[in-house]
């Protein structure tokens, strides 16, 4: 029969397939800027559609909290979105900073959550009176901004407050090991920023925060509060080769680990979530923004998608 002997569709080629499916326009947009040779104007416009007046982004753009109003984590991702085309700086990222300044904590922080009610929220991410500056929020905006050479008032504190976080950490988590990643991989104290990271990532394997055979991952602990089985490996934290995490993991474990990556593609062309499922809709949401993670971590680190 014509077609029979035809190869089957590349990974690259199932993706689309699921982004074309299932994901909202601005996750299309991306992947389109990313993978297809689309514009980043198309993408900047998409994001807009998420921008709040007071400078900051809401409407659910991080999938596990819904409603109109900014936050500080739709904020982090909007900046990550313009960082990935080249666009975090001007204007924009002014107007952003200063929503930063405006929703931060006395020290200078990110919360996590501002104490916004009547809009639904994951029951992971916890609606408290007087929430404190976490370096869970804090440092990937801070170090994304150093990497692009944003100057602003914001930044002295805030810098401070990850520094003081990221020196003082004894027994974290993968997330919070994440967010010091993305801090230390983008401010300028570089000697000082490698320090840390040397220092993170004995406490990484000390602690068994990251899976290093993924065959045996069943043996490693789940940080308390994760889903079961919500367990990280090493492409978590060195989503590109240059990161200063990479000096964590060898060349072996690195393999491994994006050879489970690749392999995590679902029969549907898409990657899962591995967080806490609670609402249809944010699930279905979030698959598409993993999708193109795991297809960007993939090729930073040589893989072939085509």
């Amino acid at each position: 029969m014509a077609g029979s002997d035809a190869p089957p569709p590349s990974p690259l080629a199932r993706a689309e397939h699921f982004i074309w499916l299932t994901a909202r326009v601005l996750e299309q947009r991306r992947f389109a800027y990313h993978f297809l040779g689309g514009g980043a104007d198309a993408v900047e416009r998409a994001l807009s559609a998420y921008l709040v007046e007071d400078g900051g982004y809401g409407h659910a753009l991080e999938p596990d909290l819904r409603g109109p109003v900014s936050q500080p984590l739709h904020t982090a991702h909007a900046l990550r979105v313009l960082d990935s085309i080249g666009r975090c700086g001007g204007q924009r990222v002014e107007k952003v900073c200063r929503y930063l300044t405006a929703v931060s904590t006395p020290d200078g922080a990110l919360p996590a959550l501002h104490p916004v009610r009547g809009y639904p929220s994951a029951p992971f991410i916890p609606v408290v009176d007087n929430p404190p500056g976490e370096l869970l929020t804090t440092g990937p905006v801070v170090g994304l901004l150093h990497r692009n050479q944003v100057w602003h008032a914001w930044l002295f504190r805030a810098t401070d407050f990850c520094w003081a976080a990221v020196e003082s950490l004894e027994k974290s988590h993968p997330y919070e090991i994440q967010a010091a990643v993305a801090f230390l991989d983008g401010v300028p104290d570089r000697s000082r920023a490698r320090a840390a990271a040397d220092r993170l990532g004995r406490l990484v394997r000390e602690q068994g925060l990251a899976v290093l055979d993924p065959a045996r991952r069943a043996e490693y602990p789940v940080s308390p509060g994760y889903a079961p089985g919500e367990h990280h490996f090493a492409y978590d934290f060195v989503r590109r080769p240059e990161s200063l995490a990479r000096g964590w993991f060898t060349d072996e474990e690195m393999a491994r680990s994006l050879d489970f990556l690749a392999s995590r593609q679902r029969e549907d062309g898409g990657w899962p979530i591995l967080w806490r499922e609670w609402a249809p809709g944010s699930a279905l949401e979030s698959r598409p923004v993993v999708t193109i993670e795991a297809l960007l971590t993939l090729r930073a680190h040589g893989r072939t998608l085509d």
